[in-house]
């Protein structure tokens, strides 16, 4: 399929899936029957990558982090212990995040408290 299929069926644009290409991400093979363009085909292993890069975004996780996870799970080279410490990074990255979220916000609420007694003009 040519990447406008492959754009249908997953529900991500064209603009998107060349810039995963730019990344690394994913590649399409270059379809050598035409030779007025450089077009690319796709197939089902395209769609279940692009899903998967989804999901991961949908996880936190940065395309840059999607790709590393990416090469190693198809290269065969993301053993249990490899996977568990990747995922346990990524869990103390976004605890951390909420800590600091629950400090601005405590914060911004010390603020709200002066701005009602008067404190703040």
């Amino acid at each position: 399929m040519y990447i406008n299929e492959l754009s249908k069926k997953t529900g991500v644009t064209t603009h998107t899936i060349r810039y995963y290409e730019n990344l690394g991400l994913l590649s399409g093979v270059v379809d050598e029957s035409v030779k007025t363009n450089k077009y690319k085909l796709y197939d089902e292993h395209h769609i279940e990558r692009i899903e998967i890069i989804k999901e991961a975004q949908e996880a936190g996780l940065t395309l840059s982090e999607i790709k590393v996870m990416l090469e190693k799970w198809y290269s065969g080279t993301f053993n249990q212990d490899d996977q568990l410490a990747f995922f346990d990074a990524k869990i103390l990255e976004i605890d951390n995040k909420i800590e600091q979220l629950k400090q601005m916000k405590n914060r911004l609420l010390e603020v709200k408290q002066s701005i009602l007694k008067g404190e703040c003009e």
